[in-house]
């Protein structure tokens, strides 16, 4: 028999009215916000499915822009994240696509420019319970939770790449959860994911950066 926990029972922490419209989309946004690493200065959203026809109703807007600035999913600032977005500055869109029907109906593509200069291509899905995963990155097919703390590489994809992640990771004494590679093909762009138990040290990020093939790292703490 299956186990069911209290999370499965009571809910995620919240928001709004709906874990998959509200809590959800603000889970794949604050992840898109870990993963980004600097200032939003731009953000477009283009919602799927569900999310696109009752964004508006279901608070799912507001709970998208609340992520990318940074707000867990209990924090009372999502009410306010428009007003909050255009206090700081921050250009926003939302935009509907009811063309591409083959997709998760609860699917939203994030657009994102930093400050800092990066531009930033990410959908999530949101798969119920305020859950959610990532599942593209700049256009790569990837899967992840957000469960757990994260080195997300951006590399080629060339002998020994995988080597060196292994060893930065397990020199600092890192229990590596999951270990995944994503890529284009062969010699081409990859994302490697490492999902670890605890939090990331400051220099991993340097040591994964360490090669010839590593294009960037994104580090996301949970």
């Amino acid at each position: 028999m299956a186990l069911i926990s209290a999370f499965d029972v009571l809910g995620p922490n919240m928001i709004g009215p709906s874990s998959s419209h509200t809590a959800g989309a603000s889970s794949i946004a604050y992840l898109a916000w870990k993963m980004a690493g600097g200032n939003i200065k731009k953000v477009k959203f283009i919602l799927y499915g569900s999310f696109a026809e009752t964004y508006k109703g279901h608070g799912t807007d507001k709970a998208l822009l609340g992520g990318i600035l940074g707000f867990k999913t209990d924090d009372t600032r999502i009410r306010d994240s428009f007003a909050i977005a255009e206090e700081r500055g921050v250009e926003f869109a939302f935009e509907i696509n009811e063309t591409e029907t083959d997709i998760h109906p609860n699917t939203v593509d994030i657009f994102i420019e930093t400050e800092e200069g990066r531009a930033l291509d990410i959908r999530g899905e949101s798969v119920g319970g305020g859950k959610c995963r990532i599942v593209r990155i700049d256009g790569v097919p990837v899967d992840f939770t957000g469960e757990y703390s994260a080195a997300i590489v951006v590399q080629k994809d060339m002998p020994g790449v995988i080597k060196h992640i292994a060893s930065a990771v397990s020199d600092r004494d890192i229990n590596i959860a999951f270990m995944r590679l994503f890529r284009e093909g062969k010699h081409e762009r990859a994302y490697t994911i490492v999902e670890t138990d605890g939090t990331l040290p400051d220099d991993l990020k340097d040591a994964i950066l360490d090669n010839q093939y590593v294009e960037d790292v994104m580090i996301v703490q949970i």
